[in-house]
């Protein structure tokens, strides 16, 4: 495969080393630098420069919106080749902001892309639903309906998602050079810690706020403002005024984890198809 090299940097000198990254997206305009705002791309990548004296670009592998958190964000840096991953944990600990967290640091190969080597993604979103989700211990982490659903409704439109469906009716914006067709492996709503609900969901790709009309559009269903088989009718081809429910609150989503192809065994050992990063 051929080698994939970040701009700006030394390809011969240089050596790549992965990320995995937590942050809390509350006081974040998202992930992609943006001029004149505040971005996790661009803290990361300033504090990059701080260390190294030299502007260093970092590639993640999803671009999380503003007010997005992320427990398992995945990115990619060039280093002078004295940089080993410890030493490079350790001190982005020291220089980063207190609302993001570098959980490890590890080689990549040259050809590694976060993005585009993905297989699937895994977001999270947490429903509050008991008074306590009021608490500003709570709030910011989650949507605080602090309402009753019907979660027997939820889990039934949870169950309508998985397989390959068109999400064009989910998507803001965007996406018709690469289409609207996802593959979702896994939809469903657990128990979240006595509070209410996590809706957790596997797909091969998502769409620009897919996710977040996903779940406004199921809680819409749960508290009888419109029946469950809209959502049916959503992911095949919407007809006439039929429209997803307005979108989630960000605050309560988050990009759990990245699973990418497994590493080559060595000789006489077994592999398994895919690797999730962030175990």
């Amino acid at each position: 495969m051929r080698p994939f090299y970040l701009p700006g940097v030394n390809a011969v000198k240089d050596k790549r080393l992965k990320l995995i990254l937590q942050y809390d997206g509350s006081a974040f305009h998202g992930w992609q630098i943006q001029p004149e705002e505040r971005t996790v791309q661009g803290e990361l990548e300033a504090a990059l420069e701080q260390l190294t004296s030299t502007r260093r670009p970092v590639i993640g592998s999803g671009r999380t919106d503003r007010g997005v958190h992320a427990t398992g964000q995945v990115a990619v840096a060039s280093l002078p080749d004295t940089w080993q991953p410890e030493k490079l944990e350790k001190a982005l600990s020291a220089v980063l902001p207190d609302d993001i967290w570098v959980k490890s640091v590890e080689p990549a190969s040259p050809d590694f892309h976060p993005r585009y080597d993905a297989v699937k993604r895994t977001y999270l979103y947490h429903l509050g639903l008991s008074a306590e989700v009021e608490s500003p211990f709570h709030r910011h982490w989650c949507w605080p309906l602090a309402k009753p659903v019907d979660v027997m409704l939820l889990r039934s439109a949870a169950e309508t998602i998985v397989g390959s469906h068109g999400f064009k009716a989910f998507a803001k914006s965007g996406q018709s050079e690469r289409g609207y067709r996802c593959m979702v492996h896994e939809s469903r709503w657990d128990p979240w810690e006595g509070l209410g609900l996590t809706f957790r969901i596997t797909a091969d790709r998502f769409l620009h706020h897919m996710v977040r009309y996903l779940v406004g559009t199921m809680v819409e269903i749960a508290r009888g403002r419109r029946p469950l088989e809209d959502l049916q009718s959503l992911l095949e081809e919407p007809e006439g005024d039929l429209r997803t429910s307005p979108p989630a609150p960000p605050s309560g989503l988050f990009l759990h984890h990245v699973t990418y192809p497994a590493r080559p065994s060595a000789p006489g050992t077994s592999s398994s198809a895919t690797e999730n990063v962030n175990k």
